[in-house]
């Protein structure tokens, strides 16, 4: 059981990284928001690339506030449930394979 313990030590760790620099690449898409930038600049298109697929579903589910872009947040507060939920979960499960008192038979 030690092998699937490790696995899922690996596979919360990776996915917790992966959310927290996302959040890192949201957070900069949202600050850049605020300022005009050129829409050319390399990093400008790769925040907006890589961030604007999850942005516009989530816009699309939300009702218009009048200009007020509130997507970010939204995407924020999923990633923040996702850290604190899944991620915890995952590593709680293979903390308890590693000690034997997994429900796996």
């Amino acid at each position: 059981m030690f092998i699937v313990s490790n696995f899922l030590l690996a596979f919360a760790r990776i996915t917790d990284i992966v959310l927290t620099i996302y959040t890192y690449i949201l957070i900069g898409r949202a600050l850049l928001s605020w300022v005009n930038p050129d829409p050319y600049n390399p990093i400008v298109m790769f925040l907006n690339r890589v961030t604007e697929p999850i942005l516009y579903r989530v816009r699309r589910l939300i009702p218009d506030l009048g200009g007020l872009d509130i997507s970010p947040i939204v995407v924020l507060l999923a990633i923040y449930f996702l850290q604190k939920f899944a991620v915890n979960s995952v590593y709680d499960l293979a903390f308890q394979l590693k000690a034997g008192t997994g429900a796996m038979p």
